[in-house]
């Protein structure tokens, strides 16, 4: 394949527009890849990529009716073998762009950095609240900081986890053409190298035979977690210390507590998935604290190994000493072994008393570490004992390190989050106590007192309820509260969801159960009705007990994807933020300290988009210090599967949570609620009827079933979970991914933008209301981050293929009101923003999707081949079958090429 062929008439050439680090990168792989090519299946494949590539170049320079026909008709002529074997050329081909374009980040991340101080960093932002806010300002913020990130096994994640770990040696391979004055023999070997990798992925079904069990998506997530977040949290905390004082970063006491703090639904999410159960919550936490613990315990010996100072000059504290005498006692083998190879050096013989310690807990003896708590402890008397010698700069350096990580990740990692339906909970308890149903006070009563009776559960699904909290309390025992003790009802109504939990709780452990209910409130109705449903909680003498009993710390959880599919994005988006700020008011109100939970999800119709811009696009007074968010899927690999990029994302973040909960970013919110949140509404609420009068008309789930490949998507097998919340088949009950899946596939993008231009036109006819609009655009800072992730919905969407997909669905009524809403939209989001074109701002980004367009295109025009024979019934069952496992190859090339899934 020839990546940097054919630009686009009148434009500067790609090679003029491409770094060229970048260009040498995607040349070398698009060259090895088409040497596999014909190894593989001859000459006449590469010959027929190229020419279905050649192909989709002039149609976008050319966008002809002679030059689209001639396109599907080199399509159609493929056979249906040959048409998957060329879809699966361009699926690889992308994700080798995807992976050079990772790299080049990387590339320029490192570069930026040797420059100075880069937007969006920690120094920027420090500096920033101590000239505005002042210093005071930021020693508060500092002292409330708490950021939590929550992986998900959200099925969002289409390549499969061999696909994943053959993209990562690729990416070492490259990473090793960087080197400077790389020898001409060794760059050799790096190609032959990489020759056998694209060979490897080429030869690698991509699509998953079978779906993964939970424990798969537990494993996958540790991956992350041993390569990537483990190491990289400590470098996020050094980073923001010498933003706070860069005199001697290391050599002094530290000034960051640490703040971050991970939570998992990998194994704990139960809401419509019934192959999460209780035993596999269990061995959830089991495999985390399996590998937290070696990770601790490498530290500590990768420290031990440096920490080679005398005790002659460097001696060792008395309680060092007295410290080293009960390891003695506890470890009389090791002891002897130490003593005979390192007796002058107290220092490392504690560290690897303390690996000794930390290889007991994780092997559950009595010498163990009965908690993070006494790791920290020795640590800390490890610093102490430095510092009393004058090695200032080995007590807060590498040992501080790994303080910082005992700190973060405790003996569990990831504090496992339990989540189920509201209703199943209500199930529940129409067989154990039927009078006690929706009765909240009756509930609160029976998680103080206790249950009077004992009620044995009689369905397998009641008895999974008891058993699950059973778990929660056995794991608790094990690990610790902090490891498990969060309970996220899905479709929180009314306060009695919440009691419900707390009543179940109690018959499953009725000694008690430290569990704190987390409400998530998801539609559009309940989002506007949380304040009035927390009075209703806070009015139960139990849950108000409890409350005072955290400091009146409580959480609550805001859904995106749910809200949005409901109302439309405007709609949703609107809902959103003004549940944020009536949430916030109502907790200083009530004295609560509140955190807010954010499920967002990966694609831009889920919530998706830059964090960092989406926090500080927050209701004024929302942040306030404290900031929880999901990751999921496909997004989890982008933000944490690289170092650099993880650092950068987890710095990007602070830096946007600091700012976000400073007197000055709060008020700058507020400004923005007060002078517009009334036009905005009425925006929002023109943009629903818009997405309800297409959504809810008569025919249209049969009509996106037809135009999209949602049914064929099931069988991707990308996560766990069903694609229905229940077993019917209707939109109502699908989840939200697969229908922002299905609409990526066929480039509509519809989540991500529809309603938006009816929202925007209906405020721009009031008085001025265009002038507002624009103002509104240029001061406040949700509504800006609203329009800048349109844009790049509207950018990915693509309308004259996207026509294709349409046409399947033999609706021209529907097809028209999407087109016509699409040319509103677009012409009104570029008014408001006053600019020329979509992402003018953010010129490589655009230009970057353009240079993608016709790879995607090639693969587009092969999925509608497959999806019109399909649709038509023109082929007998086994082809059907045949061809169904071909668009999933498909799939997975678009989703690589959008670098979009749910």
């Amino acid at each position: 394949m020839q990546p940097d062929a054919g630009p686009a008439r009148g434009r500067r050439s790609e090679r003029a527009q491409i770094p060229a680090p970048l260009r040498r990168d995607v040349r070398i792989l698009g060259r090895l890849l088409g040497r596999v090519l014909v190894e593989s299946g001859g000459p006449e494949l590469l010959q027929d990529v190229e020419a279905l590539r050649q192909a989709t170049i002039t149609l976008r320079e050319e966008p002809t009716q002679e030059r689209r026909r001639g396109v599907t008709s080199l399509v159609d002529g493929f056979a249906v073998d040959r048409a998957a074997l060329v879809a699966r050329a361009f699926t690889v081909y992308f994700h080798l762009v995807n992976l050079a374009e990772e790299r080049h980040r990387v590339r320029t991340l490192r570069e930026r950095g040797r420059r100075g101080p880069v937007a969006d960093s920690l120094e920027v932002a420090a500096e920033q609240i101590r000239g505005g806010d002042g210093p005071e300002v930021l020693g508060d913020v500092l002292g409330r900081l708490r950021i939590t990130p929550v992986l998900t096994a959200h099925p969002t994640e289409a390549r499969r986890r061999s696909v994943v770990e053959a993209l990562r040696r690729i990416a070492g391979l490259i990473d090793r053409l960087d080197a400077p004055d790389l020898p001409g023999s060794e760059a050799a070997a790096v190609e032959r190298r990489m020759l056998e990798e694209i060979t490897t992925l080429w030869r690698t079904d991509h699509v998953r035979r079978r779906r993964p069990d939970p424990l798969d998506e537990v494993r996958s997530a540790m991956a992350v977690f041993d390569e990537t977040i483990f190491r990289v949290v400590p470098l996020v905390y050094r980073e923001l210390d010498r933003a706070l004082d860069p005199t001697d970063p290391g050599g002094r006491p530290t000034r960051v507590p640490a703040f971050l703090r991970w939570g998992s639904w990998v194994g704990g999410d139960r809401d419509g998935n019934p192959t999460v159960t209780a035993d596999v919550t269990r061995t959830t936490l089991a495999i985390q604290s399996e590998h937290v613990l070696r990770g601790l315990e490498t530290g500590a010996r990768r420290i031990a190994r440096s920490l080679t100072l005398s005790g002659r000059t460097s001696p060792a504290s008395g309680e060092l000493l007295a410290s080293l005498k009960r390891d003695e006692g506890d470890f009389p083998a090791l002891a002897s072994q130490l003593f005979l190879r390192f007796e002058d050096q107290p220092h490392r013989r504690k560290l690897l008393f303390a690996a000794a310690r930390l290889v007991a807990a994780r092997t559950r003896q009595r010498t163990g570490y009965p908690s993070p708590d006494h790791l920290i402890e020795d640590l800390e008397l490890v610093q102490r004992s430095l510092l009393r010698a004058g090695a200032d700069r080995l007590a807060f350096g590498e040992v501080q390190h790994l303080v910082w990580q005992a700190q973060t990740f405790g003996f569990h990692l990831a504090s496992l989050e339990v989540r189920q339906h509201a209703d199943v909970h209500a199930a529940a308890l129409a067989e154990l106590a039927p009078t006690a149903v929706g009765d909240a006070s009756a509930l609160d009563r029976l998680a103080q007192e206790g249950w009077p009776w004992t009620a044995p559960a009689r369905s397998p699904q009641a008895a999974e309820v008891l058993a699950t909290l059973a778990a929660v309390a056995d794991l608790q025992g094990r690990f610790g509260t902090e490891a498990c003790h969060r309970y996220v009802v899905s479709f929180t109504r009314t306060a009695a969801d919440v009691a419900a939990v707390r009543a179940l709780a109690r018959l499953a452990a009725p000694e008690g159960l430290p569990v704190d209910v987390v409400p998530l409130f998801e539609s559009r109705v309940h989002l506007d009705a949380a304040p009035r449903v927390l009075d209703e909680l806070l009015a139960l003498p139990g849950v108000a007990a409890w409350l005072d009993e955290r400091g009146r710390a409580l959480e609550v959880m805001l859904g995106y994807s749910d809200s949005a599919k409901e109302v439309g994005f405007l709609a949703a988006n609107v809902a959103l933020h003004r549940a944020q700020g009536g949430l916030a008011a109502w907790a200083a109100r009530r004295g609560v300290e509140l955190t807010l939970f954010h499920g967002r999800g990966g694609a831009l119709g889920r919530g998706g988009g830059p964090t960092n811009r989406a926090i500080l696009a927050q209701a004024a007074g929302s942040v306030a210090g404290r900031f929880k968010v999901t990751e999921q899927g496909e997004v989890i690999f982008a933000r944490y599967g690289d170092p650099d990029v993880a650092r950068r994302h987890l710095e990007q973040v602070t830096s946007a949570v600091l700012l976000a909960s400073t007197p000055s970013g709060a008020s700058a919110a507020r400004q923005g609620e007060e002078r517009f949140g009334p036009l905005i509404a009425r925006a929002g609420e023109a943009s629903e009827r818009a997405w309800r009068a297409l959504v809810e008309g008569q025919g249209f789930a049969d009509f996106f079933h037809r135009v999209t490949p949602v049914d064929e998507i099931r069988a991707l097998q990308v996560g766990s979970r069903p694609a229905h919340r229940t077993g019917g088949g209707d939109l109502g009950s699908l989840r939200a991914i697969p229908w922002v899946f299905a609409w990526t596939q066929n480039r509509v993008n519809l989540p991500g933008w529809y309603g938006l231009g009816s929202g925007l036109a209906s405020a721009a006819t009031e008085p001025e209301g265009l002038e507002r609009l624009r103002e509104m655009h240029r001061r406040w800072p949700f509504f800006r981050s609203v329009l800048e992730n349109a844009e790049l919905s509207l950018v990915k969407a693509d309308l004259p293929i996207a026509r294709r997909y349409l046409e399947l669905g033999e609706r021209p009524d529907l097809a028209r009101l999407i087109e016509q809403e699409y040319e509103r939209t677009v012409e009104l989001v570029l008014s408001v923003s006053e600019r020329d074109e979509l992402l003018a701002e953010r010129p490589l980004l655009r230009r970057a999707v353009e240079l993608r367009n016709p790879y995607v295109d090639a693969l587009s025009f092969i999925q509608v081949r497959y999806l019109r024979q399909l649709r038509e019934g023109s082929v007998s069952a086994e082809e059907a079958a045949q061809i169904a496992r071909h668009i999933l190859v498909t799939v997975n090339g678009v989703a690589a090429g959008l670098q979009n899934t749910g």
